[in-house]
């Protein structure tokens, strides 16, 4: 992985800033723990590069509310239709849409993926986002959450799987996992949750905790039968114990 950066900072704190402070004081090593339990089902991941950072920026669009399988089949299909982004930030909406049909509510994404398009070369005079590594990671996160249809998940996952950059993409695995050992509040927001993870875990370890709670969040911690007899981390969950430490 990159060198480990520096946790995003604030001058002022916040609620979720806030949260962490006490649970940290409250129930400590609870993270610690939590990542270490999962490392005995997952192992510690290594972070590489996925995909170089606009495929990876498309991909994540098309992925919102729909399966990974269609969002591939969609992507697929955009790069046989197009020779480049260019062409792809060109297109007429109804023509984009069409070609990305099979990944779900295509008239939503096809503008969205343009304004993406259109904002990177604007800003880079060409459709690379390596300009965001000279940000700092949350300036990097309201550069990309300010184009149309792009919310922290989206632009926290280009930023940590491209660049190594430590934020957490909160999706719906990261979230359960997250509430049921009580490292989020019960009804804390996305918003709150993705603040919370930049001071719930060090830097260096965003991304094998993210991977951890995916897997976790679509393994042992199902939404509907969680196996919470076999989970490593029982002792410390507060859904199998309301009162775990």
């Amino acid at each position: 992985m990159p060198p480990a950066r520096k946790r995003p900072v604030s001058a002022r704190i916040s609620p979720a800033q806030a949260w962490v402070k006490q649970l940290k004081k409250r129930r400590p090593g609870v993270v610690e723990d939590a990542l270490s339990g999962l490392a005995t089902l997952y192992g510690t991941p290594v972070w590489k590069p996925r995909m170089d950072p606009i495929s990876e920026l498309v991909t994540t669009i098309l992925s919102q509310n729909t399966s990974d399988t269609n969002a591939e089949r969609a992507f697929t299909a955009l790069r046989a239709r197009y020779p480049d982004w260019a062409a792809v930030e060109a297109a007429p909406v109804r023509s984009l849409a069409a070609v990305i049909k099979s990944g779900g509510l295509a008239a939503q994404k096809a503008p969205r993926i343009k304004a993406a398009l259109r904002a990177t070369r604007e800003r880079s005079g060409a459709y690379d986002l390596s300009f965001l590594t000279a940000m700092e990671p949350l300036a990097a996160r309201d550069w990309l959450t300010a184009i149309p249809g792009i919310g922290p998940k989206t632009a926290s996952i280009v930023m940590l799987f491209c660049f190594g950059v430590p934020l957490m993409p909160v999706d719906t695995h990261v979230e359960r996992v997250s509430k049921r050992i009580g490292l989020l509040p019960p009804k804390a927001s996305l918003q709150f949750a993705h603040d919370a993870w930049l001071d719930l875990v060090e830097p260096s370890r965003m991304y094998e905790a993210h991977v951890a709670l995916i897997r976790h969040g679509r393994g042992h911690c199902d939404a509907l039968r969680p196996d919470c007899g076999r989970c490593p981390i029982r002792a410390r969950c507060r859904y199998v114990e309301k009162r775990a430490p």
